[in-house]
């Protein structure tokens, strides 16, 4: 099964921009109200605040890109940013039979994906990756992929 939200990328690119924007839009309002105008007197803080909350927001939220692959005998996950200079891309692949199993972290802003696999040494590798900009039905199929490919192993290693 393959998984990826690549084309939502014009989107986040938009959403992006827009951010940064409003936030030198507010920079500009802030500097007009403090040093020309005097209208608002403290509460012109607003005009920096509001657009750093939500810059704050989404980047908070994780990489913006995540593929996820799982045809033929290995597992294939990549977790990326739109912009690739705000951090580096993540990118996995192991055999199947590794997954020992997964959870899935939903919290009040963020999704996060971790993973765990075995290694050569008998301990156990755990990989996170950032799934909050998935959709319902992603995350629903993403579920049921990786619940099928644990039953497999567990199937496997029972016969």
């Amino acid at each position: 099964m393959r998984l990826n939200n690549r084309n939502k990328i014009g989107f986040f690119n938009f959403l992006s921009t827009l951010l940064v924007m409003i936030s030198l839009f507010g920079i500009v309002g802030f500097l007009l109200e403090r040093f020309q105008y005097n209208y608002l007197g403290f509460s012109s803080i607003l005009f920096l605040l509001i657009p750093l909350v939500f810059i704050t927001i989404f980047y908070l939220r994780g990489r913006q890109i995540f593929e996820y692959d799982s045809d033929g005998e290995a597992l294939n996950f990549k977790n990326r940013n739109v912009l690739p200079y705000l951090s580096t891309p993540i990118s996995d692949e192991f055999p199947k039979y590794k997954l020992q199993n997964y959870e899935i972290l939903n919290g009040f802003i963020f999704k996060r994906l971790y993973i765990n696999i075995a290694s050569k040494k008998n301990h156990t590798i755990t990989l996170r990756y950032d799934i909050s900009y998935l959709s319902r039905k992603e995350l629903n199929d993403l579920k049921f992929s990786l619940s099928k490919v644990i039953k497999n192993n567990k199937e496997r290693e029972n016969s």
